[in-house]
């Protein structure tokens, strides 16, 4: 694997072509809305969006920017703000491939990435509908118990992980805390793009308290400093998600014209505070 490489936000975003296979976290994981910001900007398109399991407003704006061609996700929505306006128009309007999913799913095809292995069985899926929506779902005996069905789900394997998280250091290794799913994301992708909060200098991995939940070096190939990355979504001990801003969002985002709106100021904001 590659060195990890101390970057730029806009050369961390950079990294991601058009047409990749993009993994992105759920709002209580770390989301990287700062480089969201910055793949708007450049116009990234025709991405494959993995949500780990779900999505927000940082999958709605990639949507209703035109970034995104397929989605895979076992939900998107704005939670207490309502469904995701652009998602929602663009699966109408017939301009987004959907692929659905459930939570145990995704995890569990992803792990199955993270083990190098082609599948994974999963019982749960068993007797619902998304298999007769799903042929890359199959079902088969269980090799050890002849006569008892099982689902087996192909592995996952994406591109990209891109998420945001509290601390790393200037060797590279990344602090995620409680929130594991970012290590299976890590160890599944081909290459995984970090926002932080704050970069130290000392050795991550070297703290007895923290190097449980950290994220080693080889695993991580860009990072960037990016205070408030997730903002308007919350990061867990750091600053709670911005309500209000959120609801501006979903009443811009109705339509169109709102939504390209909001979007130039998301835009615009930026551009005035890096000036």
């Amino acid at each position: 694997m590659p060195e990890t490489t101390l970057c730029s936000l806009e050369a961390l975003a950079a990294a991601i072509p058009d047409g990749a296979l993009l993994a992105i976290a759920k709002d209580s994981s770390g989301v990287a809305m700062a480089a969201t910001r910055e793949l708007v900007r450049r116009r990234v398109r025709d991405l494959h969006l993995l949500c780990v399991p779900i999505s927000g407003i940082q999958a709605d704006i990639l949507v209703g920017a035109g970034c995104v061609r397929t989605l895979q996700s076992s939900g998107v929505s704005l939670g207490e703000f309502g469904a995701a306006p652009r998602f929602v128009a663009a699966l109408k309007d017939g301009k987004l491939r959907m692929i659905d999913s459930t939570c145990p799913a995704v995890y569990a095809a992803l792990q199955a990435g993270q083990k190098d292995i082609p599948f994974i069985p999963l019982r749960g899926l068993l007797g619902t509908d998304l298999l007769a929506n799903r042929d890359d779902w199959k079902v088969i005996d269980n090799p050890f118990s002849p006569g008892d069905p099982i689902v087996v789900v192909e592995a996952i394997r994406p591109d990209f992980a891109l998420f945001h998280a509290s601390l790393a250091d200037r060797f590279g290794n990344v602090f995620v805390g409680r929130e594991r799913e970012l290590l299976i994301m890590a160890h599944a992708a081909h290459r995984t793009l970090v926002t932080v909060e704050e970069i130290t200098d000392r050795n991550l991995l070297e703290d007895q308290t923290r190097a449980g939940a950290v994220i080693p070096s080889p695993y991580i190939e860009r990072i960037a400093l990016a205070p408030r990355g997730a903002w308007p979504v919350g990061l867990v001990d750091h600053y709670a998600q911005d309500e209000a801003e959120i609801a501006r969002y979903a009443a811009a985002a109705r339509t169109p014209e709102g939504f390209a709106g909001y979007v130039e100021g998301w835009l615009g904001k930026h551009s005035r505070a890096a000036a």
